[in-house]
């Protein structure tokens, strides 16, 4: 059966627009990268306590290498990625019609950007960096990884909803599998979470061995933040039965009247990651978490979670009358 999806032959989002959501997207993994680069060489407080001005000033006469990273974390962060949102947001607005989710989405995206840009300021006015061992450090970083998580999957939803010929709004689709897929991707989130407490523990207390790291990890005498790393790989495999229950069911649907869709390639590319992923995860106890390696094993994150928001809302967000 075929739908009667509204055709849209003036304001349909053209191919560069879409392109330009995906361009967008990977700037802002990149951004994220770096600023776990930032962390993982101590270099938060290369500009001070100062923000938005780096040691109270806007040029930087003789500045350090931990300035020079900070410094172009903040650029790229502040200045670049608020740019690229606004034009986001005007380019979307002006080639979508009125109730398209893509608005609903890009409108998260800049609301999520200007908390994300606030978290920051907070970590940075309150000392929360570089060596920092202070108990308020954890949960700002939480709060403010759980941010990040949300504004890929909105900049992933934009850019795939820009992709939508049908089931566009709101009322031309149905919401399937709405409480197994939030309950999935929460425990998701909470498996970035406690990976970020991970990588913390890593920087603040870096143990030589690998036996010595182990130790670390069920001494009474360690930091929380070493005692609870088990939770970041127990949380990965609980996380793994959602995975393998949004393949099976995504992996079914393979429909002509989805256009190009074929979630069977989706779902292969998710696997692929996600074994990447463990593969990456065991490398970095075994290496003992260099900065190069926590920088690859983020990436391979942040790529399964895009891939997993968009296969998440093919599942979910279907045309109303599609078969």
């Amino acid at each position: 059966m075929t739908t009667a999806a509204v055709q849209l032959p003036n304001r349909t989002p053209s191919p560069a627009l879409r392109r330009f959501a995906w361009g967008v997207l990977a700037f802002f993994i990149a951004t994220i990268l770096w600023g776990t680069v930032v962390r993982a060489t101590g270099s938060g407080n290369g500009c001070g306590d100062h923000w938005p001005l780096c040691n109270g000033t806007v040029w930087q006469k003789s500045p350090t290498l931990h300035t020079i990273v900070e410094l172009t974390h903040r650029v790229s962060a502040g200045a670049i990625d608020s740019i690229l949102v606004l034009i986001l947001i005007v380019w979307t607005w002006r080639n979508t019609i009125r109730g398209h989710l893509a608005r609903w989405a890009v409108g998260a995206t800049l609301f999520l950007t200007v908390t994300e840009g606030a978290l920051g300021a907070l970590l940075v006015k309150l000392g929360l960096t570089a060596q920092s061992q202070s108990p308020l450090r954890a949960p700002f970083l939480a709060l403010h990884l759980s941010n990040t998580l949300l504004l890929l999957a909105a900049l992933a939803m934009t850019a795939h909803l820009l992709g939508r010929t049908i089931g566009f709004r709101l009322r031309d689709i149905r919401i399937r599998y709405a409480f197994g897929t939030t309950v999935g991707m929460i425990a998701m989130m909470i498996v970035g979470i406690t990976g970020s407490m991970a990588a913390l523990g890593d920087t603040l207390f870096p143990s030589t061995t690998l036996s010595d790291s182990l130790a670390h990890d069920f001494s009474s005498d360690s930091t929380f933040l070493l005692r609870w790393r088990w939770t970041h790989p127990a949380f990965a495999i609980l996380a793994s039965i959602f995975m393998v229950w949004l393949l099976t069911r995504a992996a079914r649907r393979v429909a002509p009247i989805w256009g190009k869709w074929d979630n069977r390639r989706l779902s292969a590319f998710v696997v692929l990651v996600l074994a990447f992923e463990y593969i990456l995860g065991l490398l970095n106890v075994w290496l003992l978490a260099p900065v190069w390696m926590q920088v690859t094993h983020l990436l391979a994150a942040d790529i399964l979670w895009s891939a997993l928001v968009v296969l998440t809302a093919r599942l979910t967000l279907v045309p109303r009358n599609a078969e």
